[in-house]
């Protein structure tokens, strides 16, 4: 985390940098998962990514990204339950142009970045990935890259299922803002979601692939 980082602008000004998220929701050496969350036009402070990260939209809002170094802003257009993978990126910062509040939980890949541990991960020899129910499950891929997959799941009121990772670790993130957990898994383990009495915006399965046997 590069939070209180002095860094210089093209014009030579100095930029304090802040951290890339509101808050910590959870850390392991694997993973750190940051809550952004952003009231209508209001800005996070300048930051820098030093690793590739993942970013699940809980509450969306019309927003743009502005870099330090000048190059052209760019325009977001989220969707609830939807996903982008993204790489190390330059300084820039994040600004709801919207009247709602904008929610994102994001997602850091230590071990493909500058905090990596250096700690081996022993590859597994689990099953692909699965549900343990049969039939048809409401799920839609969101991200499918060589890195990460990212899934979102919608259940019908009072539906469950239980979820079973494959030979990477993974994470489950409930979209629902009243019961924003979120779960990291080991391969092989697995999660049930929770029956909720009316719809949500359901859940996200974040599968780390680049840990694939």
């Amino acid at each position: 985390m590069t939070a209180g980082t002095i860094v210089q602008a093209p014009d030579g000004t100095e930029v304090v940098l802040g951290e890339i998220g509101t808050r910590v929701l959870l850390e392991n050496p694997r993973v750190r998962v940051w809550e952004v969350s952003l009231a209508p036009g209001e800005a996070q402070a300048w930051h820098l990514h030093h690793n590739p990260y993942v970013v699940l939209c809980l509450a969306t809002s019309p927003c743009h990204m502005d870099w330090l170094d000048g190059s052209a802003a760019r325009e977001l257009s989220e969707t609830v339950g939807g996903s982008v993978y993204r790489p190390v990126s330059p300084v820039h910062m994040l600004t709801n142009d919207g009247d709602a509040p904008y929610l994102n939980r994001l997602i850091e890949l230590l071990d493909l970045g500058e905090e990596a541990s250096g700690t081996p991960y022993a590859a597994s020899s689990a099953a692909p990935s699965s549900f343990d129910e049969p039939g048809e499950i409401p799920t839609k891929t969101v991200v499918d890259d060589p890195d990460v997959r990212v899934q979102h799941v919608t259940p019908a009121p009072g539906e469950t299922y239980t979820w079973r990772t494959g030979p990477h670790p993974s994470l489950v993130v409930d979209l629902d803002r009243t019961t924003p957990t979120i779960t990291y898994l080991e391969p092989g383990e697995s999660h049930t979601l929770p029956a909720k009495p009316t719809q949500t915006p359901g859940f996200n399965l974040v599968e780390l692939l680049y840990y694939s046997a």
